[in-house]
């Protein structure tokens, strides 16, 4: 799914209008009645009082509309107009004389804190305040009506967006943002419901269509992708019936240390796991005995030194190399891992100290081939780059990062983004289980496993966090948050390919329709 900008929102607000031959005014009120459907949908009617604060622009107007559908329908509706300014847009003014056209009960004006409703816990709040327009900090008195609705302890509706909320940029004041229970939003969800930061200014979201032009939803390009199901499984490569362990690959692990080498044997797992057609692992004499005895299916090709990695030598082709799992940053260590990487020729997987590596010596990122792909944790990644103000910071600092050394950077977190270039692509999959020991090797041996299959290193970056989140989604169901452990993941990454082909279910009341068209 395409996450458009704020510019190209309002972009394709225009389009729209031109091409469907409709106004402005005439696209409020679809958005309008969408959400009026969508609250209908699930109210049935009820008399719970409903309160409707809308601002002065555009996103009031949308407010006004939904809050006249549903006086019309006879909902118990309270309608605030929040007076910070003295511009009113067109569309505004146009659904505020509509709105004094079906009620007696027209909308109260709020200036001041004094203003302020009361609220029950029980009422519900619809924020129609600022949408994505805001485009500086929130008067002082509009600051409390916030924290006046925080408070309340009433369920928050948020409008394409909670008010305060910026789109593009950080915040600097968490009380003069709405904290929203359930977000709809218009054409696309923001990027700021899955950074960090802001994640917690809405608990869930929802898209709504307003129609806007197919041509524009179609083809323009956008600079965040949110990936899903939908869109791994169109880059999923199938198996042919006559194919031999042979076409996927031989994958590399180079790791492990005196005490490290369970994450060796992890990442290992997770290659062959994923697909992988052979996994060799290079370890310090230390880890021959574990990792045979662990993971007999992996073959195990071993330093000269007993407890680090000294000297990367192996006789074989790897179709791709992971390093640096449970290496350590031994002087010998590195100076091995430098020597490496001179030599290298095939696609690299780098995590946990193969970065700390790169962090202590910038240099060897020049001996990077093009296209490696880095998936360090959040100290790490600092290590790398150095420290970043905010969110927004952090990413731009990624991509300038990203594009200078031509490398994939996996910002690893609750919705992790793949960065590649300008492009980011945030992950839908994964749950606070995977913050656990060792599910950083897994998600190295499942991309490295993918690489190793022939998927191109993007592809494999995007595909292996979809497939480590879903993994563990599916694990948690059987061990729970806090129970769950990297090896679960491994196990249960064969159900995640599998549910890639599943069919979502059906409500009962759809199946039943299903089947009397089908009749």
């Amino acid at each position: 799914m395409k996450l458009f900008s704020k510019e190209q929102i309002y972009e394709g607000d225009k389009l729209t209008a031109e091409r469907q031959n409709i106004t402005s005014t005439e696209l409020m009120e679809r958005a309008g009645t969408q959400i009026f459907n969508w609250i209908h949908a699930r109210m049935q009617g009820a008399q719970v009082p409903i309160h409707v604060f809308c601002g002065i622009g555009n996103n009031g107007g949308d407010g006004l509309v939904l809050a006249r559908h549903l006086i019309t329908h006879g909902y118990n509706v309270n309608t605030f107009i929040i007076n910070c300014s003295d511009k009113r847009s067109k569309d505004f003014l146009v659904n505020y004389d509509r709105i004094k056209n079906v009620t007696k009960k027209w909308p109260v004006l709020l200036n001041c804190a004094e203003d302020f409703p009361a609220i029950n816990p029980e009422d519900i709040i619809v924020d129609a305040v600022f949408g994505i327009g805001l485009n500086r900090p929130v008067d002082e008195w509009v600051k409390q009506l916030f924290l006046h609705f925080r408070a309340s302890k009433a369920f928050t509706l948020a409008i394409d967006i909670p008010s305060g909320l910026f789109p593009d940029k950080a915040i600097e004041d968490e009380d003069a943002v709405v904290w929203a229970g359930y977000t709809l939003s218009f054409a696309s969800p923001k990027l700021v419901f899955f950074l960090p930061e802001t994640a917690k200014y809405t608990v869930q979201w929802e898209v709504l269509d307003i129609g806007l032009d197919k041509e524009f939803l179609y083809t323009t390009q956008t600079e965040v992708e949110l990936i899903g199901k939908h869109e791994v499984l169109s880059n999923y490569i199938p198996r042919e019936k006559y194919s031999h362990k042979g076409q996927f690959g031989h994958t590399l692990i180079v790791g492990g240390s005196y005490g490290k080498i369970g994450a060796v044997t992890l990442a290992s797992r997770a290659a062959l796991s994923s697909g992988a057609g052979l996994v060799s692992a290079f370890v310090p004499k230390c880890g021959y005995y574990p990792l045979q005895a662990a993971f007999p299916e992996a073959m195990v090709i071993t330093d000269s030194d007993e407890e680090k990695i000294t000297n990367i030598k192996f006789d074989l082709e790897p179709t791709v190399i992971a390093f640096g799992i449970g290496a350590g940053t031994d002087n010998d260590t590195a100076s091995a891992f430098e020597a490496f990487l001179k030599t290298n020729k095939a696609p690299l997987v780098i995590d946990a100290d193969g970065i700390n590596l790169l962090a202590k010596k910038k240099s060897l990122l020049k001996l990077l081939p093009e296209s490696t792909i880095l998936t360090p944790h959040p100290k790490e990644l600092e290590r790398l780059m150095g420290t970043w103000k905010d969110d927004f910071d952090k990413l731009k600092k990624v991509k300038a990062f990203s594009k200078k050394h031509k490398v994939i950077v996996i910002i690893k977190g609750a919705n992790s983004i793949t960065v590649f270039d300008d492009k980011l692509y945030v992950n839908t999959t994964g749950n606070s289980g995977l913050s656990t020991a060792g599910s950083g090797d897994v998600l190295t041996g499942i991309i490295t496993g993918l690489v190793s299959q022939g998927y191109n290193p993007l592809v494999a970056a995007i595909f292996g966090v979809y497939l480590h989140g879903k993994s563990a989604d599916i694990a948690v169901e059987d061990f729970g948050y806090q129970s769950l452990i990297a090896s679960h993941v491994i196990d249960y990454l064969g159900e995640a390919y599998l549910d890639l082909f599943k069919q979502p279910e059906q409500p009962p009341q759809q199946e039943e329709e299903a089947k009397q068209q089908a009749q």
